[in-house]
């Protein structure tokens, strides 16, 4: 009797013991952007690589502060969960806001939106309003189960009313009415890779109240559309400087933003600038500007195909003291995050204790490439 009691109870430990680690491991976010501007279709998103997929963009009327879907991508964002969720039903799709902030992404997205929007949304208490519950109602019509903030460029009086709005935002979240079928939405933001703006830092303690997770932004630091030397976009580290993921990492959790709640972004893209000496190909060297395309930004899966093209043997380089991907060859040089520097990120995040990653945009894999490292 004994020996058959003990049996059970090993079973039975042997069973949420697994049960425990499954639910450890589905804490782990693996997320990524999918913009409706692209050509990219839904159904060939490998779903299954992911625990969160974003929706990007919706935009926000500058009449009526209330959330709008582009009416030429209205068609995508209908049907976008359904189709996530055939390889995934686990999957948690969430509907992006973007700031329209014009001068980082408009190159990506090729159009710039009045980037005032949001800023002008924040100065009245009925603008606010409206901005949270469209948000919401547009999040359920079109059957997300979350929403995310992507604005990276609050200037000193956004970043003071930004808690403000989060407070709000979280409260209409928690008393909005549903029924038991349909889970809480979740709240998400991206940030800049430093919590410090011009000596103000972002409302860290209503972040830490109001949101699921914050999304550090952490690629563009160096772009040849403006600035004429090369440099890492999307560096783990920097000997010399603290324009650097780790440097903003720390900054953030010193600032008391729980690493639980913190995730790592990660470029599915690279840049490319045209040397101005082709003999000084080294980090810092002269650059007459962008190269290979007009403001020099390049996917990964273009970036894969323009070295396989480049000729036999041509390959790029693993730099571990930055953590980064030098490809060159005569006058264009090419800074990315391969195989190897995305492995070594999601070691970091994990190292840190952070809550995940999430990679800007999913588009840009080659063959799933970079979104299979993380497994």
């Amino acid at each position: 009797m004994a020996i058959r009691k003990t049996i059970i109870l090993f079973f039975l430990f042997t069973f949420l013991s697994s049960q425990n680690h499954f639910s450890a491991a589905q804490k782990w976010v693996k997320a990524g952007y999918w913009y409706s501007g692209s050509d990219f279709p839904i159904s060939d998103i490998n779903s299954a690589l992911f625990t969160h997929l974003i929706c990007a963009f919706a935009n926000v009327n500058s009449s009526t502060y209330e959330l709008s879907i582009p009416s030429n991508f209205e068609q995508s964002f209908s049907i976008f969960t359904g189709i996530v969720k055939r390889k995934n039903p686990s999957i948690v799709p969430l509907l992006s806001i973007w700031d329209g902030q014009a001068e980082t992404y408009k190159s990506i997205f090729g159009e710039a939106v009045n980037s005032s929007v949001l800023s002008s949304m924040l100065a009245q208490s009925s603008y606010k309003k409206s901005f949270i519950e469209s948000s919401v109602k547009t999040a359920r019509t079109f059957g997300f189960q979350g929403i995310d903030l992507f604005w990276l460029w609050p200037d000193s009086t956004d970043l003071s009313n930004i808690g403000t709005l989060l407070d709000e935002w979280r409260a209409t979240v928690e008393s909005e009415p549903r029924n038991s079928s349909v889970s809480k939405l979740i709240l998400t933001m991206g940030v800049r890779y430093s919590p410090s703006l011009q000596s103000v830092s972002y409302p860290i303690d209503s972040m830490k109240r109001n949101l699921d997770w914050a999304h550090v932004v952490a690629y563009d630091y160096h772009m040849p559309s403006r600035e004429n030397f090369t440099g890492n976009h999307a560096a783990l580290y920097n000997p010399s400087s603290n324009i650097s993921t780790d440097f903003g990492i720390r900054e953030w959790l010193s600032g008391g933003y729980p690493a639980s709640k913190l995730v790592l972004g990660m470029p599915y893209h690279g840049y490319a600038w045209k040397l101005a000496n082709p003999t000084d190909n080294s980090l810092g060297a002269p650059a007459s500007g962008p190269g290979v395309t007009i403001d020099g930004s390049m996917g990964f899966r273009f970036i894969r195909a323009f070295i396989q093209n480049y000729g036999y043997g041509a390959r790029s380089v693993y730099n571990s003291t930055y953590v980064v991907n030098y490809f060159v060859a005569g006058s264009t040089w090419i800074n990315f995050d391969d195989v190897e520097t995305v492995r070594a990120k999601i070691s970091y995040a994990k190292e840190k204790g952070l809550l995940g990653y999430n990679v800007f945009q999913v588009i840009n894999d080659d063959n799933w490439a970079l979104s299979l490292a993380g497994w």
